[in-house]
């Protein structure tokens, strides 16, 4: 494309204006899509050439891991000057992404207060209500009057594109929310009235709030943004109903990537190294499971010998039950992320997921058992085959229902092994039914 000749002259001629000309027409999302088909030389000459605030609103609206592969391959001082632009929580979270040594030469290049705000900021864990606040809160004292809001709105009125149109909070002396104002009674009050006249209690929240009761709150009412508080109930910052969207978001695509045993926000402009070594961990564990499994077929090689019929049947009763095991996996896993079951309720889901696996289980198996017996004309062939799918869907469903908590309660990623537990465990009861109850069933069978 001339598109992509003009651009390589730019970058080879070292030409900032011109390589802003031409960025400039583009999307976000296309600035990142032409940058992440450079080179990793070429990229960093790129984001080196453009204004540090056009190159933060770049890295700002990238996925995290890109967001630090973007900056990662960075001059020091080049770093530090596009982080400093950046939001405070896409700062911390960049930075608390980096490399140790790395981290700490391009906080040492930023202002005191900011490298300090950065390292408070990373402390905490991504998913609760400190790792998602933005550190910046519109924030006036008891002593304020509705005059002095609004006259912060007209002399600087970027103030209100950086506070996102957060509602005005009232704080004490020590820095501890006492009140938020809503911007209607902004408008319709006089501008002497003192704003703790017309403010109402805030409803604030830990720094240490996980996602899913920052969740349940945006969902009960129609707050925009909430207050947040450190230990000593000091103001810390303040959450917005789309960051915990985002949050929520990003972590159901996480978990999904997961399960198909991809690690980490995988994406192809990654070094091919570390893409595979990630893709790796999962395969090489699997090649291990599968193992196992083959090793139930090699033991009853002689009953596979005289029915063959068998054969075609056993990757049948394994993968039903695998769907039957994964869907009460993927209900486990949502009520996990949503706070409705937690790992001491291990019984109480095994029972609920029992009830269906017999009766899916029965049905199943009936008309798998039907299917065979028409098929090869062997009445007995079809009770083998469906009484090891009725089986084996109870299994199934049993196994799924609870692997996620009891692997929660390990302390493990019930998202990351989940799959291949149940997986492992559907194949080796599958065909140690369909096998063993075949062998027993033999002189009916030939």
């Amino acid at each position: 494309m001339e598109a992509d000749g003009r651009l390589s002259r730019a970058l080879a001629d070292q030409d900032s204006v011109a390589l802003a000309d031409l960025l400039e027409p583009l999307s976000l999302s296309d600035v990142l899509r032409e940058l992440t088909n450079l080179s990793p030389g070429d990229r960093n000459l790129a984001l080196s050439l453009l204004p540090s605030a056009r190159a933060a609103e770049i890295v700002g609206e990238a996925p995290n891991e890109l967001a630090v592969n973007l900056v990662e391959g960075l001059e020091t001082a080049t770093a530090a000057g596009i982080i400093e632009e950046l939001g405070s929580n896409i700062k911390a979270d960049v930075i608390g992404e980096l490399e140790d040594a790395e981290a700490e030469a391009i906080l040492a290049r930023m202002k005191p207060g900011d490298a300090a705000e950065i390292r408070r900021l990373s402390e905490y864990d991504g998913y609760v209500a400190g790792g998602l606040m933005a550190a910046e809160a519109f924030t006036f004292q008891e002593t304020d009057t509705v005059g002095n809001v609004l006259r912060r709105f007209v002399l600087d009125d970027e103030d209100f594109e950086r506070y996102r149109g957060q509602h005005p909070y009232v704080v004490n002396a020590s820095g501890s929310p006492v009140g938020v104002v809503s911007l209607r009674r902004l408008l319709t009050t006089r501008r002497g009235a003192s704003l703790t006249a017309i403010m109402v209690p805030p409803v604030t929240v830990p720094a240490g709030m996980p996602l899913e009761e920052l969740q349940d709150i945006f969902n009960e009412h129609p707050f925009l943004g909430l207050p947040v508080v450190d230990a000593d109930g000091v103001l810390a910052g303040v959450v917005s109903r789309s960051a915990v969207d985002d949050a929520l978001l990003t972590r159901a695509e996480t978990e999904n990537l997961r399960r198909q045993g991809v690690f980490g926000d995988e994406l192809r402009s990654m070094p091919l190294k570390l893409r595979a070594r990630r893709r790796l961990q999962w395969l090489s564990a699997n090649i291990v499971l599968n193992v196992i499994a083959a090793s139930v077929i090699a033991a009853y090689e002689e009953t596979l010998a005289a029915v063959i019929a068998i054969a075609v049947f056993l990757p049948m009763v394994s993968d039903m039950s695998g769907c039957s095991g994964n869907q009460a996996v993927a209900v486990s896993m949502r009520e996990l992320s949503l706070g409705l079951a937690r790992p001491a309720d291990v019984f109480r889901v095994w029972k609920k997921e029992a009830g269906i696996g017999l009766s899916n289980g029965f049905v199943l198996g009936v008309l798998i058992g039907l299917v065979a017996w028409i098929w090869k004309g062997n009445a007995f062939l079809g009770l083998v085959i469906g009484g090891a799918l009725g089986l084996n869907t109870f299994v199934a469903v049993s196994i799924g229902g609870i692997v996620p908590l009891v692997l929660k309660r390990a302390g493990q990623d019930p998202a990351t092994a989940s799959g291949p537990l149940l997986t492992t465990i559907t194949d080796m009861a599958g065909f140690f039914l369909v096998l063993s109850l075949a062998t027993a069933m033999m002189p009916f069978l030939v």
